[in-house]
Order: C-alpha cells, then sequence, then structure tokens
C-alpha cells in the first residue's frame, strides 16, 4: 500500500507516518521512484504503535518494545505496566467519585465528606 492509502485507511496524516520512520518505527520498502511501500509487516507494526501510544508509551517506549535486541527492552516494558498500573487505580477511583456523585444529593459536591474520600490520598500532602 502507498503512504496515502496506510494513512487514509489508519486515520492518520501522512506526515506521523513520515516521521515515525525518521524515528526508526518503520521501515516502508520503497517502490519505483521512491515511493514508499507498506506491506502487512509495517501495518501490524503502525497498528501496534498506535495502540501503544493509546496506552501511554511515549514514541521512544515503543522503539525500545518494538527492538527485539533491546538490552532495556524488559526494564521498559515493566516500568509501562507500573504505569497502566496507577492510572488503572487512579480511573478507578475516578469511576468512584463520579457514580457517588450522580447520586449524592450534596449541591456542592466538593463539600460531600464521602466525595472527598476519593481525595483523601492528594489532600494528605497538605
Amino acid at each position: 500500500m502507498s503512504i496515502g492509502d496506510v494513512a487514509r485507511v489508519m486515520g492518520l496524516p501522512t506526515n506521523v507516518l513520515r516521521h515515525w520512520e525518521t524515528v526508526g518505527l518503520l521501515t516502508p520498502q520503497r517502490g519505483t521512484g521512491g515511493r514508499r511501500k507498506y506491506d502487512e509487516d509495517q501495518i501490524v507494526r503502525i497498528a501496534v504503535i498506535q495502540r501503544s501510544k493509546g496506552a501511554g508509551m511515549t514514541l521512544e517506549q515503543i522503539g525500545v518494545m518494538l527492538d527485539d535486541g533491546a538490552r532495556e527492552r524488559h526494564l521498559v516494558l515493566q516500568q509501562h505496566l507500573d504505569d497502566i498500573d496507577r492510572r488503572m487505580e487512579d480511573m478507578r477511583r475516578s469511576r468512584e467519585m463520579t457514580e457517588h456523585a450522580m447520586s449524592c444529593r450534596s449541591h456542592d459536591i466538593a463539600t460531600c465528606p464521602r466525595f472527598r474520600e476519593g481525595v483523601a490520598d492528594v489532600m494528605a500532602r497538605f
């Protein structure tokens, strides 16, 4: 597939694909006239990059993940897993607070003692 076709299907601007190539995440083949040609392996890499970025990984972390020879690969991946766990816990707490806010009778939700429990850990810093 051409860069334009891939960009359209994947919902990306072509300059993003070019940037990912520049930083070493993609290595499309070159066809006649030097035009980029993306095969299935490159399209899978694009999907991995999109999913990983959506999960909060940096391009540098993604590059390490996709490099099977990177010595620090497992360390970077474990750090990302730890970050995911932290963010999931934050989301769980936010969900609980939001659910409570939907049913709470307090006019100003910030004055509700039960609602405040959801931010007690943050407030403990003061």
